[in-house]
């Protein structure tokens, strides 16, 4: 998997300060508002609310929350909240392209906050989408079990694709549309999941061994994911784990 992702288990791994972890319930709760208004407060019926729902239990949103966030999806008058999603595309530091997906209220400020990193950490606003694909992402914890058994599961589930093990799980992808038929029938092999998403995968990479560049590449990709109003941002930049594990001993 990608650099970016190597960063992203770190990050996980490191655990999140309370601000942190309150930004992220802010995004979890957005994505869970919008999910149900579009199809329906009902996770087992609606593919995109069962997603966001174990998103937030992944990461230890409490169920309350999940309850009001469905509830709000759908009030009325004061109570009723819209978001619009928009994806930003564009090249960062030393060519890496990224994709910023948005939720928002508010087109102008998250248009301006967004320019405004670009611009300011040495980025460029232009389509870079050719470079990425749509798939599902699935993550399966090893705990001492043979990937190679974990594998064969996999495909017999019907997975595009599974990765070498890394960091203690075997990452799976999938065609978008069979995510959670994928998901279900691992889970039901006895291979239960630590995250399932719908993710832009990069079909070309950009290598960095450079440590100042690497800084300066997760720096950027940091920045945008702070941003109360980006959802996700995807990268195409790929750090060999030595240096993943240098910069990560820097910032624990």
């Amino acid at each position: 998997m990608s650099g970016h992702s190597k960063w992203s288990q770190i990050k996980r791994q490191k655990g999140a300060n309370d601000a942190k972890r309150g930004a992220l319930f802010t995004k979890l709760t957005r994505e869970i508002i919008t999910a149900a208004r579009q199809g329906g407060s009902d996770p087992d019926a609606n593919y995109r609310l069962r997603i966001a729902v174990d998103k937030a239990r992944d990461n230890s949103m409490p169920q309350e929350n999940i309850k009001r966030a469905i509830e709000r999806a759908t009030g009325s008058g004061a109570d009723a909240e819209q978001y619009e999603e928009i994806t930003y595309e564009g090249f960062g530091p030393s060519n890496v392209a990224v994709i910023v997906s948005a939720m928002t209220d508010n087109r102008n400020r998250t248009a301006s906050e967004i320019r405004s990193i670009f611009n300011k950490l040495g980025g460029s606003l232009t389509p870079v989408a050719w470079q990425f694909e749509q798939k599902g992402v699935i993550s399966i914890p090893l705990k001492g079990r043979d990937p190679d058994e974990v594998t064969l599961a996999a495909i017999d589930a019907g997975a595009a694709d599974v990765g070498s093990p890394e960091g203690g799980s075997l990452i799976v992808a999938t065609e978008p549309g069979q995510l959670e038929r994928v998901r279900s029938a691992l889970a039901a092999a006895g291979y239960p999941a630590e995250s399932a998403e719908v993710s832009m995968e990069p079909t070309t990479w950009v290598e960095i061994a450079d440590e100042k560049i690497a800084r300066q590449v997760l720096t950027f990709v940091e920045r945008l994911e702070d941003l109360d109003d980006v959802q996700n941002v995807y990268a195409n930049f790929d750090i060999p784990t030595q240096l993943m594990e240098q910069l990560e001993a820097s910032v624990v």
